[in-house]
């Protein structure tokens, strides 16, 4: 059986949610994601806070009551605020991870609410790890691919060589979703060319360019962000 809880139980709890809440927000921060700091703080402090009601009511009024049944609305409720970190941008959906964090700091809360600070403890450093260090692994060695609109303007009004810049775009493992050519004769303006492209996150932008402008009487490139 275990003690009952009193007032310093609480105010170290609510206080260890705290810290463990602003540890995690604050890498979500620096990362610029829509939950961060006071997102993730707030979380691990209601999660907790709602864990010692659980603990506290049946204590405080001699009631038999099930702990768990207010964590298992706290784990429910969280479906909500996950979701809302979600954003999908075209085909690209981000906050995944944010939303699973959010997930997890609510985890640890109720852990440090009911008591089992080793178990949240052990669940803050493998979060921790996870976002942090695993990130820098899975960037290196699954580099995000980004969707740009890459502009070609060319110094000529003739049909460009679209065969040597769809070479180049397979050398630096750039696919093309679409190709459009606008000649110059056409319009009465100097030819471009528009592609929408993938390009991978570790792609070296200033070599893919220079080679890009070897082919061909080249004005300018333009790569810009699509989502």
């Amino acid at each position: 059986m275990h003690s009952p809880l009193t007032e310093i139980d609480i105010i170290i709890r609510l206080s260890l949610a705290f810290a463990a809440g602003a540890i995690i927000g604050f890498e979500r921060s620096s990362r610029r994601q829509v939950a961060g700091l006071r997102t993730h703080i707030l979380i691990s402090i209601g999660a907790a806070c709602l864990m010692l009601l659980s603990i506290w009511l049946p204590q405080q009024f001699n009631a038999a009551a099930d702990p768990g049944r207010i964590a298992a609305q706290v784990v429910a409720g969280m479906g909500f605020l996950g979701a809302g970190a979600i954003i999908k941008l075209g085909n690209d959906v981000k906050g995944l991870t944010t939303a699973a964090s959010l997930w997890v700091i609510a985890a640890i809360g109720m852990a440090i609410g009911a008591g089992m600070y080793v178990a949240a403890l052990a669940a803050e450093v493998l979060a921790f790890i996870t976002l942090v260090l695993l990130n820098k692994i899975e960037r290196k060695i699954f580099p995000d691919i980004r969707t740009k609109t890459l502009k070609i303007h060319y110094n000529h009004n003739d049909e460009p060589d679209t065969a040597a810049i769809l070479e180049v775009l397979k050398t630096f493992s750039v696919k093309h979703k679409t190709m459009n050519i606008y000649p110059g004769k056409e319009y009465g303006k100097k030819t471009k060319a528009r592609f929408l492209v993938s390009i991978l996150e570790t792609t070296d932008i200033s070599k893919f360019i220079k080679a890009l402008k070897a082919n061909g009487d080249i004005e300018r490139i333009e790569i810009e962000e699509k989502y």
